[in-house]
């Protein structure tokens, strides 16, 4: 019996480690054949290219290729999206994957889920199902509509999926890959690297030692881009005003990111002897371990959702860009204010690690997503599930 080719593109940076465990339960599972397509803002150095830790995973990528348009706004956005449909199709055409494997909601993620529609090739879609409250939420259904396999994090993100008029024997609660990086963590915590030594980064000389830092992650929202940079200031301010150990990461290539980015190098160049470093990327272990021994994570990432609910690391969640996602006991939402902040960082950590939820997954959904893209009905098969 021929393996089946499992077509994954990664387009972003945050996007393998989302995916990293199924990508390897994929290529060692022996009805599945691994085609990995790395595009996008997942090849740019400057927002933190992740080839280097895909490679050093084993894993062989079969295509890259470039789509980002520069500008960091809502039209270099629509754009990419339309180069990475175009780029996408040839890429399909050349590999004739059974099925094409997309991930959550950006929109570098939409244009593989065009691609493969109108290609005819199933699609299997991470994550849907979701609420956040912007753009990406409007993606994210989108591909869920686009989709014939839904590979969801949650049984409420199953619900809606279902709701959206999606065949129920199309869905799968497999919980979230990355959770399957956050067990691993969590079974052995400790911090055996130094991170400026072993990625280097810019700014202050910081000393990091568990349970005396605090840890930075905040992206543009692309329906306010307009306020990245004042957005980024109240925060950049209250870290100033906590005075303690900060490492800060740099955004997503997102409308606004440019606003974002500038506020971080004025904030470097005016504060150069503060306690903050900053870094562009890590290895995804590598990162889950510096959140498992900080104090708190401060910004609007999904991390904070995620991750650090199944760790139990204390969130200060800023503004709306996590709007209704299912969430743990561990994050306090705030807006962007300075005061708000500080305040709410000071609480958290008062509060202490929390315990930990399995709300997106107990650490086995790598395997489950192999073994279901292994099985699961495709093309005309599913058409007469109906």
């Amino acid at each position: 019996m021929r393996k089946r080719n499992v077509c994954v593109v990664i387009t972003a940076r945050p996007s393998y480690s989302r995916v990293k465990t199924a990508l390897l339960a994929i290529r060692e599972h022996p009805d599945l054949n691994l085609q990995l397509v790395v595009a996008a803002s997942a090849l740019l150095d400057r927002y933190g290219s992740v080839v280097k830790y895909i490679e050093e995973d084993g894993l062989e990528i079969t295509r890259k290729i470039y789509t980002v348009l520069e500008g960091e706004n809502l039209i270099s956005m629509a754009k990419t999206t339309g180069i990475g449909i175009s780029e996408l199709a040839s890429v399909f055409d050349d590999l004739k994957p059974d099925v094409v494997v997309t991930i959550a909601d950006r929109y570098e993620t939409i244009s593989t889920a065009i691609a493969a529609s109108y290609m005819n090739i199933p699609l299997a879609h991470i994550q849907g199902g979701e609420v956040t409250g912007n753009i990406d939420e409007k993606v994210r259904h989108a591909i869920t509509k686009l989709s014939d396999i839904h590979l969801v994090t949650t049984p409420m993100a199953a619900e809606r999926v279902i709701k959206m008029g999606e065949n129920p024997d199309s869905v799968y609660v497999t919980g979230c890959p990355s959770i399957d990086l956050a067990a691993e963590v969590k079974a052995n915590p400790v911090l055996d690297f130094d991170p400026i030594k072993k990625y280097g980064g810019v700014g202050a000389d910081i000393i990091i030692e568990p349970g005396k830092y605090l840890v930075v992650m905040q992206h543009p929202v692309t329906t306010s881009h307009e306020h990245a940079q004042e957005e980024i200031n109240a925060t950049l301010n209250a870290i100033l005003e906590l005075d303690m150990p900060t490492m800060l990461f740099w955004p997503n290539v997102d409308a606004g990111s440019d606003g974002t980015s500038r506020a971080i190098r004025i904030f470097r160049e005016r504060n150069r002897s503060n306690k903050v470093h900053f870094f562009k990327n890590m290895k995804g272990t590598d990162f889950l371990r510096i959140l498992s021994n900080s104090l708190c994570l401060i910004g609007n990432s999904s991390v904070g959702i995620r991750e650090c609910s199944y760790l139990g690391v204390p969130v200060v969640n800023l503004g709306n860009r996590q709007n209704r996602r299912d969430r743990g006991a561990n994050v306090l939402d705030v807006p962007y204010d300075k005061d708000a902040i500080i305040a709410a960082v000071r609480q958290q950590m008062g509060q202490g690690q929390f315990k930990s939820s399995f709300l997106y997954g107990d650490g086995n959904a790598g395997k489950c997503i192999a073994d279901v893209l292994a099985v699961a009905k495709l093309g005309i098969e599913k058409v007469l599930m109906y």
